[in-house]
């Protein structure tokens, strides 16, 4: 069965004086979250501005929902989508909550009165405040509460649970379950909280300076990166013939520390090699984010 694309990136390239983003070529699937995790300053924002139009390109493209993006605003599209910028924008300090929700209800007929104020109510949001008066968590789950309210097709999220408290953390991270209930809703975020992309995402994308260095989907990936314990035997083994192989490190006497991407075809190798697998364990997403980091700066 082939997956529709929710978001089409090809040959996307922005350069900057002091920075340069791409190429990029990327599909994030449709009716799934995908996050893309990196360091800060790896270019997760401006993809996100580019994604929308906020900014252009030097080359290449973006399709949002078979939409060609371009830099005039497209409202037909614009209507399909949420989001959640990483930073609140300052010129709107002395808008209430309510002023703004009645200026942006207008551009969406799909606009939920009713979900916008469960969203607050289980935010526990005072829409009544100025913007500028709410703390940085309630207003980011005011900008949370409004983006979702007219049902988007797609909702991109950047840095959502910024300034969010354990609780409320919790509250978003069950709302956007719930979001994805209907299975034709799409979230892009971009985080660099390990348990929120756990939790959430389907799909991850790996970003680092500029660079994308790989999707994969979530369990899968899990699964294949393994730190392993083998002992050779007091053999010198060709440890970079070996299926996914990322490091290898002696850890003492006849066995060695091994990082692999693809533990179930290097577990194969290992026993047709003669050596011992002494024990295993899957990496945490920070690991591999920190491997493949490593790798693209050349550090292995």
């Amino acid at each position: 069965m082939t997956t529709e694309t929710a978001v089409a990136i090809e040959g996307l390239v922005q350069r900057r004086a002091h920075f340069e983003l791409g190429p990029v070529d990327l599909n994030i699937p449709k009716g799934y979250v995908t996050a893309i995790v990196g360091p800060n300053g790896s270019g997760k924002s401006s993809l996100f501005r580019l994604m929308l139009g906020l900014a252009r390109p030097d080359s290449g493209g973006v399709r949002l929902l078979g939409e060609q993006v371009r830099g005039e605003d497209r409202v037909s599209l614009k209507t399909r989508i949420g989001y959640v910028p990483e930073e609140a924008i300052d010129i709107e300090d002395r808008l209430s909550g309510e002023a703004k929700s009645a200026f942006v209800r207008q551009w969406y007929p799909g606009w939920d009165v009713n979900y916008y104020r469960e969203l607050l109510r289980r935010f526990e949001v005072d829409p009544a405040l100025k913007l500028g008066k709410m703390s940085k968590g309630m207003r980011r789950k005011f900008e949370l509460s409004l983006a979702m309210a007219h049902h988007p097709e797609l909702l991109l999220l950047d840095e959502p649970s910024s300034g969010l408290d354990p609780i409320a953390w919790k509250t978003m991270i069950d709302a956007l379950h719930r979001f994805m209930e209907r299975g034709d809703r799409t979230i892009v975020m971009a985080s660099h909280i390990i348990d929120e992309v756990r939790r959430l995402a389907d799909y991850i994308a790996f970003v680092a300076q500029g660079k994308v260095l790989g999707m994969y989907e979530k369990d899968a990936l899990l699964e294949a990166w393994q730190t392993m314990y083998v002992d050779a035997g007091g053999r010198t083994l060709p440890w970079k013939e070996m299926p996914g192989y990322r490091s290898c490190d002696l850890a003492g006497g006849t066995t060695y520390k091994v990082v692999t991407e693809q533990a179930f075809e290097a577990e194969q190798w290992l026993a047709a090699a003669g050596a011992v697998l002494v024990s295993k364990r899957k990496l945490e997403l920070d690991d591999i984010l920190l491997n493949l980091t490593e790798h693209a700066r050349g550090v292995y």
